[in-house]
């Protein structure tokens, strides 16, 4: 891949779509391809080809997709298998059709078995069943690995795809009802220390920037519904499940170097790309309660799922195929992240 190569970055607007554009343009790719969803719906397919056809892109790195944490993948089924499916579908089947050079596609740690051992090998992909709470979305990633992997087989189509663990970093979501844990949590600390310190208009306002406002309700009566009360807040499960958490700037990095020097002959089916640590969502809540300031009591409510007890996977391969390894550590990124919420995602 070399810079005057004309890239298509699909799903740019998103937490790693953004993020792997900015890496191109450091290292100075300057061809980058760039549509939003209201710009091209890649669930379309007589747009996803007439975009490919008219574009003739080169390289393709795939990172669109519907995504969301376990009450959107629990509430939401039909539409995280049926969107995700669409997506990947168009997207990968037009790359082959319209002679892309090389695509990745991006997948997810959620594709891996409930109860699969730890760390996680590539290998073990289709070993075991899914966690239940998000079996759509990983059944319509997995539709996707093996499409690209076919499409390898069959026509020689150099398509293979990246799983990344948890991701968290600038230009994530922050919505209480579809985020992941990771923002889902520095949001609604934030929030906690707004309710505390009796912040009202600054609450409103947080509510009002992602279209949560409810007529009819003050701001304290909402956060309520969220699990925010002025000398607490609750979180889903038991806190006792670990995840693996990447910043979203080292995944971009590993990316970018994915495409410039290695193959699906050698990459194989899938690659993992992670950070080899885990933490338990409980120890997370007080990281990140003390990041952001945040001093009441944290409450858990078992009432609720965990989802898969753990997700670390083996990294081993990446780091030794392209010498990557992740530069931001946990505490430094979340800290970045909050800071990123408060100047930028919170008033944009």
């Amino acid at each position: 891949m070399n810079r005057q190569d004309k890239i298509y970055v699909a799903g740019h607007t998103g937490l790693v779509g953004s993020a792997i554009v900015a890496e191109l343009k450091r290292k100075g790719y300057r061809n980058i391809v760039l549509r939003s969803h209201r710009e091209l719906d890649l669930q379309n397919q007589v747009m996803t080809e007439r975009f490919f056809q008219e574009e003739q892109p080169e390289y393709v790195i795939h990172a669109a997709a519907r995504v969301g944490g376990i009450l959107a993948n629990s509430r939401m089924g039909a539409d995280f298998l049926f969107d995700n499916l669409m997506i990947a579908t168009h997207v990968i089947h037009c790359s082959r059709k319209y002679g892309v050079k090389k695509l990745l596609n991006l997948g997810s740690s959620c594709i891996y078995p409930r109860n699969a051992k730890q760390p996680i090998e590539e290998s073990d992909l289709l070993s075991g069943k899914l966690e239940p709470t998000n079996e759509p979305y990983a059944i319509a990633k997995i539709a996707g690995i093996k499409l690209c992997r076919a499409m390898h087989e069959q026509y020689g189509s150099d398509f293979f795809s990246v799983m990344p663990p948890n991701l968290y970093g600038p230009n994530d979501r922050f919505d209480l009802t579809a985020s992941h844990v990771l923002p889902a949590m520095i949001r609604k600390f934030h929030l906690g220390k707004l309710l505390q310190e009796g912040q009202t208009e600054r609450m409103e306002r947080d509510l009002k920037r992602w279209n949560e406002r409810q007529v009819g309700l003050s701001a304290e009566e909402q956060l309520r519904n969220f699990g925010l009360e002025r000398d607490r807040i609750t979180f889903w499960g038991t806190g006792k499940v670990f995840r693996e958490f990447l910043h979203v700037n080292d995944l971009a990095k590993a990316i970018v170097l994915l495409m410039e020097t290695c193959h699906a002959e050698e990459v194989g089916e899938i690659l993992n790309v992670g950070s080899g640590d885990e933490i338990s969502i409980c120890d997370l809540a007080t990281l990140i309660s003390e990041i952001v300031g945040y001093r009441e009591e944290i409450h858990w409510d078992e009432t609720h799922p965990d989802g898969t007890p753990r997700k670390l996977m083996d990294s081993s391969r990446v780091k030794n195929m392209i010498h990557w390894k992740p530069e931001i550590s946990l505490e430094t990124g979340i800290a970045q992240a909050y800071q990123w919420y408060v100047h930028t995602g919170a008033k944009s």
